[in-house]
């Protein structure tokens, strides 16, 4: 009898699961059945192990409850020791920490760090190796000044092929759609090449990259192209000018013009550099990321570049969508048509602008693009010099027909993303060093081996390590931000440029989210910091000085302990591309002037159901 109960319950519970996997199991945000599975098998085995192994042990050892007492208390002690310690970690940041101000508000709810007591890999230790299996053969491509792309391979008896990834910059709206549209075009637009070894092929000029197949074993070469030398300034169709006042369209001129102080300070205007780490906590960064919060803190060098992080830095919404339109458009819903990101606001200005996509996505179609009249605009021609997403979309990553964004596979899954035997940020930085160093090269052919007579550059990038449920494929990039941050220093560039480092939100996913208000209050907490060079450092706070409604105090220290949104950051964006004139509503508004003392999240344009802190 009870033989057969034990089965028919087993049963019942095997087909209430069939039922629940119909029913959904779906990877995404609207359906995530598929997930939940994964959570709960990865509760429900270690508890049931557990379990089992207390019965074992409790059957065979004498006194068995006495010495397990004893190491609960044992362990007890030694978790709540853990838990202090990791609270104040919680807090701490590069040169400083959070301080609990009666005037400021504060993160809401018992904020217990739990998650920390998990060792570094638990989370998706079972999904694999957290490294990338090293190619078959070794494939050297290069591609020369010339536009000649070189290879080599260690593999002398196969056949060397060449694949010519699209240019995507100037693809209309629609040819970017993430649904399975965006690859695919990538895809159709491959050109297929043979390449005979000694006979370099020449690309045309707009192809940033190459995928190079050697029996196989594969290899991306990308370049920038064309060079900065050849790249005309920019004009702006007027209907769209976004100098021009858009009800008049007249050039605004209500302006402080400082280009005297710049003269005579030989300061040039900023470069700006943004890496942009989707959903990574203030907490998750110094987490899973030591190697480069140590190389941050080398950055930090008063008197040629000050470093300054926001530690109520507090998203807008749940999502990259709500966070990155409040960073990009300055507003969560765009007021006017076809609006335009905060880059072609710097290319109007004069600025070389660049943008990175690591997703095989577009964020301006996948988040603003039902905002445009037409589907056959192209934002991409109309506001970048260099754009690169074709790499990523490759089906080795990417996955060709279905769901992109599952659990193994893909931008979101909780494996190693690994593209051709290395991570696919590896990919990705090759490029950012190559724009680095071509954005500044025309300054030093002239032979003045300084950059203060090139032309200013923007600089975009997204990483997606942290977007997964198990917040560990984020330690993959470590080795390889801390190199990047660690060359930014030793090339002197942060001297002239503004370089920021921040995410859109914490984790909105996985078992610290979904249970524990820690996870809650690091969903609404993302990292942010910023590098500002002397010079400008200095005048923002001699203008908080003199113009400021807060007289006497420096605007980065103020604002490290007020809170702040992507709206400020928006305005710290425009403010920048602004220089040497300085637009009194925007500066005011953005991190270089002291924001209001005591502000809510009302205040801030933070809704109510979003907001994690306030004032106790």
């Amino acid at each position: 009898m009870r033989s057969a109960t034990r089965r028919n319950t087993l049963l019942l519970i095997l087909c209430t699961f069939m039922a629940l996997y119909v029913y959904d199991h779906g990877e995404r945000f609207e359906k995530h059945g598929f997930y939940n599975i994964l959570v709960f098998l990865a509760i429900y085995v270690p508890l049931n192990l557990t379990l089992g192994l207390l019965y074992v042990l409790w059957t065979n050892i004498d006194n068995f409850v006495a010495y397990f007492v004893v190491v609960i208390l044992i362990g007890s002690v030694t978790v709540c020791a853990s838990l202090v310690h990791y609270r104040g970690e919680f807090d701490r940041g590069l040169f400083g920490k959070l301080q609990y101000l009666p005037t400021e508000c504060n993160w809401v709810g018992p904020n217990i760090p739990f998650v920390d007591l998990l060792p570094a890999g638990t989370q998706n230790f079972w999904a694999g190796s957290s490294h990338c299996k090293p190619e078959q053969h070794h494939i050297n491509a290069t591609i020369d000044r010339h536009g000649a792309l070189h290879v080599d391979c260690s593999d002398k008896k196969s056949q060397i092929h060449i694949e010519i990834l699209p240019d995507t910059r100037q693809w209309p709206l629609w040819r970017k759609s993430m649904w399975n549209v965006y690859n695919t075009q990538v895809l159709k637009g491959i050109k297929q090449v043979e390449y005979i070894p000694g006979e370099p092929v020449v690309l045309d000029e707009g192809a940033q990259a190459v995928v190079v197949r050697c029996g196989s074993s594969s290899a991306i070469a990308t370049r920038v192209s064309p060079s900065v030398d050849r790249l005309p300034l920019y004009i702006p169709p007027m209907e769209s000018d976004t100098r021009m006042n858009s009800s008049t369209h007249k050039l605004t001129t209500d302006w402080v013009d400082v280009t005297n102080i710049m003269i005579q300070n030989q300061f040039k205007r900023p470069n700006v550099i943004y890496l942009m780490l989707d959903a990574v906590s203030h907490r998750q960064f110094y987490r899973r990321l030591p190697k480069s919060a140590k190389a941050l803190r080398e950055l930090h060098r008063p008197g040629l570049n000050q470093l300054n992080e926001l530690y109520r830095y507090h998203s807008t919404g749940f999502s990259t969508d709500n966070n990155t339109k409040a960073m990009y458009f300055g507003e969560i819903t765009p007021s006017n048509p076809n609006p335009l990101p905060i880059w072609a606001y710097y290319r109007d200005r004069g600025y070389v602008t660049a943008r990175l996509e690591t997703g095989c996505d577009d964020w301006v179609k996948e988040y603003s693009g039902h905002y445009f009249e037409s589907q056959d605009y192209s934002v991409g021609n109309r506001s970048l010099d260099y754009e690169l997403s074709s790499p990523f979309c490759m089906p080795e990553y990417y996955p060709r027909t279905g769901n992109a964004f599952g659990n193994f596979k893909g931008p979101y899954s909780i494996v190693a993303r690994c593209l051709y035997g290395r991570y696919v940020h590896d990919w990705a930085f090759d490029y950012l060093y190559q724009l680095r160093s071509e954005l500044r090269r025309k300054a030093t052919s002239t032979g003045q081996g300084s950059s203060k007579n090139s032309r200013p550059y923007m600089i975009t990038a997204a990483f997606l390590e942290g977007h997964e449920g198990t917040g560990e494929v984020l330690r993959t990039m470590d080795d390889a931000l801390a190199a990047f941050l660690e060359d930014l220093g030793d090339s002197g560039e942060l001297e002239d440029t503004v370089f920021i480092l921040g995410s859109d939100h914490g984790l909105h996913m996985g078992i610290n989210f979904a249970f524990l208000q820690n996870g809650r209050i690091e969903h609404q907490n993302p990292f942010f910091v910023m590098s500002v060079p002397e010079q400008l450092h200095q005048f923002a706070e001699s203008f908080q000085h003199y113009h400021g409604s807060e007289k006497g105090i420096s605007p980065f220290a103020a604002n490290e302990q007020r809170l702040t949104t992507p709206f400020e950051v928006h305005h710290t964006f425009r403010a920048l591309a602004d220089w040497p004139k300085v637009d009194g509503d925007n500066w005011k508004r953005s991190l270089f002037a002291a924001q209001k003392a005591g502000k809510t999240c009302d205040e801030a344009g933070i809704g109510a159901n979003f907001c994690m802190c306030k004032k106790q």
